[in-house]
């Protein structure tokens, strides 16, 4: 526990914040979308960001470290940057998979950073790896979901 430093718990947080956001992103597509099979990809992606929250507070709580509450406001500038969008956009559900896209990519950049840290215990950098991994694989299910747009 003694390798778990206040930097490693702000770039954590920095992750979890970036996870409510992509919930929201994810709750706020599956409402702006009506192919069946994106919304119902963007539910379970939201869901699974959730779960990614419940998990990194509960492992920075087991290291004593503060948890930060709630996204950040870059995120609801995104959220409200794909409500303008949909509104505007003859290829709602186009952009909408753009932008997931480009979100899944961005993630997946700032899990690896985070990875990448050298005093990272065991057990957080497994739970960071299995979600970079779900993200990975959430990102080519979505590719596929480009050609139903």
């Amino acid at each position: 526990m003694s390798n778990y430093t206040k930097e490693i718990g702000k770039k954590l947080n920095d992750l979890l914040e970036k996870t409510y956001d992509a919930e929201r992103g994810f709750k706020k597509a599956a409402d702006n979308v009506d192919n069946t099979a994106l919304k119902s990809y963007f539910k379970q992606k939201a869901q699974e960001r959730y779960d990614f929250g419940h998990e990194l507070k509960t492992e920075l709580i087991s290291y004593n470290q503060e948890v930060d509450k709630g996204g950040s406001i870059i995120g609801d500038a995104h959220r409200t940057w794909m409500d303008i969008k949909a509104m505007f956009s003859s290829e709602n559900e186009e952009s909408m998979l753009e932008e997931a896209i480009r979100g899944e990519k961005s993630a997946i950049n700032e899990y690896s950073e985070v990875i990448n840290e050298t005093t990272l215990p065991v057990s957080t950098k497994s739970i960071l790896e299995n979600q970079k991994n779900k993200i990975e694989n959430g990102l080519s299910r979505i590719k596929t979901l480009e050609d139903l747009s």
